[in-house]
């Protein structure tokens, strides 16, 4: 017998019998399949995609970059993978999604009823999957959004660069104003020890030792207060904490859905599963005729 055999279990002839006995069914199967494809390809909502791209700056405070004697650190640097970090943190926070939501009433626009009792939890399964973060090849963040709105998608995707600032800014004037308040404490007794010491020191005049000790927490004052004026820096200025690389415009191409992939795996994909359950069927029949 004229057979060419690829395996224990397989020959070439088999095939050709096999989809000789059922290409009727199998060609029925694959254009019902391409039939339906398409027309789900159609029914899937259209999204468009608009993104936003920049480069944190450097998170070191402002005085350490503008008052500092030495300049070690340049304050128009690029951030490092650390700032990069901490800046896709601030526009992944839940922080930002609100700010975002409130903003653009995304609950009213992603359609979900306010009377919904998991109307939080559809918003921001909704949110997150039209939303990503990421950090580019250089140490840029890129900020993208899907919306069925190309002018939405674009504002969404801006408003969240501009409010990084907003919340950067927050979480620095809090730190600084929280340090503050610790040194003018500090400050305030260290001023009241000085003053108790040059009480002492201008009893009894010749006491090098107090002198000198009058003199190390002038020293020490100084330091503080000039620890505080920076600090108060930080608390009053308004700085931004990126740099611009592209802002986000609407798209005037969907990005979603990928009609031609729908279809291939929907109609393929229904073919190859017809053919494993032929196959199935067909070697349970020979089974039982034995």
């Amino acid at each position: 017998m004229n057979q060419k055999d690829f395996g224990n279990n397989y020959s070439l002839e088999s095939t050709v019998r096999f989809f000789r006995s059922h290409w009727i069914l199998l060609t029925v199967v694959f254009l019902v399949a391409l039939a339906v494809s398409v027309v789900a390809s159609f029914m899937v909502t259209t999204r468009y995609k608009s993104s936003a791209i920049l480069f944190p700056t450097n998170s070191m405070r402002v005085s350490k970059a503008i008052l500092a004697e030495r300049y070690s650190m340049d304050f128009l640097d690029y951030g490092s993978e650390r700032d990069c970090e901490y800046a896709i943190q601030i526009l992944s926070s839940q922080s930002m999604e609100d700010a975002v939501c409130k903003r653009f009433n995304l609950l009213e626009h992603y359609a979900i009823k306010p009377d919904d009792p998991q109307k939080l939890f559809k918003l921001h399964g909704q949110y997150t999957g039209n939303v990503s973060v990421k950090r580019t090849e250089f140490l840029g963040v890129e900020i993208s959004v899907l919306d069925v709105d190309p002018q939405m998608a674009a504002d969404i995707a801006n408003f969240m660069a501009v409010n990084y600032d907003s919340l950067s800014s927050r979480i620095q004037k809090d730190r600084a104003s929280d340090a503050y308040k610790v040194m003018q404490q500090v400050c305030q007794q260290m001023e009241s020890d000085l003053n108790d010491l040059v009480n002492q020191w201008k009893a009894d005049k010749t006491n090098l030792g107090l002198n000198e000790l009058i003199s190390f927490k002038s020293k020490e004052l100084a330091e503080l207060q000039t620890r505080m004026a920076e600090t108060k820096v930080d608390m009053d200025q308004q700085v931004s904490y990126k740099f611009w690389l592209d802002k986000a415009a609407p798209a005037d191409k969907k990005a979603y859905p990928k009609r031609a992939i729908i279809v291939l795996l929907g109609s393929f994909g229904t073919l190859i599963v017809c053919i494993l359950l032929l196959l199935v069927t067909d070697r349970l029949r020979l089974a039982k005729s034995k």
